[in-house]
């Protein structure tokens, strides 16, 4: 049963690849780069958009600082490698998604899908790493390539008309997916599951507010669905941030506890 439960995971992948190619290309909507913000201050374009950027840039450096200096314990040195590729990502669509949003086009939009599909495959080993308590390392090396092999490839199509979103849009759909199945099969502590859930919803959300973006504008008038998608995402990365950040924590107090009780006992007898 067991080993039935762990093939899951490449059933769904299995399903999503037969579904893409029997659905056929995905192509951006008509229009997509006319946002919602067109506000302009301090000689910035489309001002929220661009500056709301900013948390996604502060959320990495805060992982990178809290999580580096522990990167060999035990409770992250498996997993490492890919959320170092996920804080990587992170950082960089901090600067990708500003670099595009201050003149929105698909050249540009290039540089703003392909951190994110880095970080979304970078928190695909990480979690991968964690639940099976496995080396990271060449899966965070096969996320990587297939991150960069999604982006180009929409990219190329589109220099011939077509465009084609799916490998792109599979790597936005596998985290909300393939994480909370790996953690339950593999039986993650309950803290990782709540936590990675609430972010995966929390990022659902933010994709909700994307494709609302004029709409939600309309009922809010000071922020727009897409300024308001990037919150959403940076709230998602900051728990995930925290999780680890807490797991780390927690776990080092347990081993410094646990090296101490010897000398204690020792003392007292």
């Amino acid at each position: 049963m067991e080993k039935l439960l762990r093939r899951i995971p490449l059933a769904i992948i299995a399903i999503l690849v037969a579904a893409g190619l029997w659905y056929g290309p995905i192509t951006q909507p008509a229009g997509y780069h006319t946002f919602a913000d067109q506000s302009a201050y301090y000689d910035i374009p489309h001002f929220a958009d661009v500056v709301s950027n900013i948390g996604f840039a502060l959320v990495a450096l805060a992982g990178a600082l809290l999580l580096r200096r522990r990167q060999r314990h035990p409770s992250l040195a498996h997993s490492w490698s890919g959320y170092r590729l996920f804080l990587v990502g992170l950082f960089l669509t901090a600067l990708g998604s500003t670099y595009y949003h201050l003149d929105p086009d698909n050249g540009r939009l290039f540089w703003d899908r392909l951190p994110i599909a880095l970080a979304c495959g970078g928190l695909l080993a990480g979690v991968w790493a964690d639940a099976r308590q496995k080396s990271a390392d060449l899966m965070t090396n096969w996320m990587a390539v297939l991150a960069v092999y999604s982006v180009a490839w929409w990219y190329f199509t589109d220099l011939l008309d077509v465009g084609d979103l799916r490998p792109y849009l599979m790597f936005q759909i596998a985290p909300m997916l393939l994480i909370p199945l790996w953690q339950w099969i593999y039986r993650s502590p309950a803290a990782d599951r709540l936590s990675f859930g609430v972010a995966l919803l929390l990022y659902a959300a933010a994709k909700v507010t994307e494709l609302y973006d004029h709409e939600i504008a309309a009922q809010l008038g000071t922020m727009t669905g897409h300024t308001l998608k990037h919150l959403l995402a940076t709230l998602a990365a900051a728990v995930i941030v925290a999780r680890l950040a807490l797991r780390q924590r927690t776990a080092a107090r347990r081993s410094a506890t646990l090296q101490k009780s010897p000398r204690i006992e020792a003392t007292c007898a």
